[in-house]
């Protein structure tokens, strides 16, 4: 049986897979993509490991467990070093968070940006204060959100914050197929400023219930002839029809000419 993985890890908050046999809550030590992350089983379950480099490696220890709690301590201070240097460069970047591996060698600064940044200079400058390979990482605006949390317009806490596995990709046909495009932007974007996560809940439920029917202002043949599609209801299977005349009616799916 497989068991998942909660990884502490901005750079890695996936969850990972291991054939190994390891119980719920065991802390565990995990290989990741630039350097071994401290870990607790969450659940157990199927799943797939998204690279695979990310596997459980071993069992953590005592000491394994003080060097991340020292690690998450000492972080604070290097996002603040981090920040003052920025402000020193004026780069265009907000720095959101910090990760140290636990060998402490290496030292990865995630940041967030609206364009490139050329952080060679920063990159010295942190090599020299914290003697460590240094990685400077973006993240996209969702991604940030996923990290901070907080609740969405719905009153619920923010669905990138509580997804188990990598963020889904929200599209603009997800918010077209459910009928709700129309309303805008702003409305249909969350906190993040991006499309809302939750509009991936229901997307392949209305692909399902639109299949046979007509596309909106597309021309169809209606018992009362020839008409146009202004109004496609997906969940009722009903389709509003303006006929030649400036008559409208509505019809099930069931209704239509073949």
């Amino acid at each position: 049986m497989n068991f998942l993985v909660k990884i502490y890890s901005w750079e890695n908050p996936r969850l990972c897979a291991s054939e190994r046999k390891f119980k719920k809550n065991d802390k565990v030590v995990v290989s990741c993509e630039h350097f071994n992350e401290f870990g607790v089983v969450e659940s157990d379950g199927n799943g797939n490991c998204p690279k695979e480099k990310e596997l459980i490696l071993r069992l953590a220890t005592s000491r394994d467990a003080k060097i991340f709690n020292e690690n998450e301590k000492e972080k604070e201070g290097a996002i603040d070093f981090c920040k003052t240097e920025v402000r020193k460069l004026n780069l265009a970047m907000k720095v959101v968070d910090a990760k140290i591996s636990l060998d402490k060698r290496q030292i990865i600064f995630v940041f967030t940006s609206d364009g490139r940044i050329d952080f060679r200079e920063l990159v010295k400058n942190l090599s020299l204060k914290f003697k460590k390979a240094i990685r400077i990482q973006q993240i996209g605006s969702r991604d940030e959100a996923k990290k901070i949390g907080g609740c969405g317009i719905c009153g619920r806490s923010m669905c990138c914050a509580n997804f188990k596995k990598e963020i889904p990709s929200i599209t603009t046909d997800m918010a077209r197929i459910q009928q709700i495009a129309h309303r805008g932007a702003e409305r249909i974007s969350g906190t993040c400023g991006r499309l809302m996560c939750c509009l991936a809940y229901e997307a392949q439920s209305y692909r399902e219930m639109l299949v046979g029917m007509p596309e909106i202002y597309s021309i169809i043949d209606t018992p009362e002839g020839e008409g146009t599609v202004i109004e496609v209801n997906a969940l009722t299977q009903e389709i509003k029809v303006k006929i030649k005349g400036g008559k409208y009616i509505t019809l099930t799916k069931s209704q239509l000419k073949k």
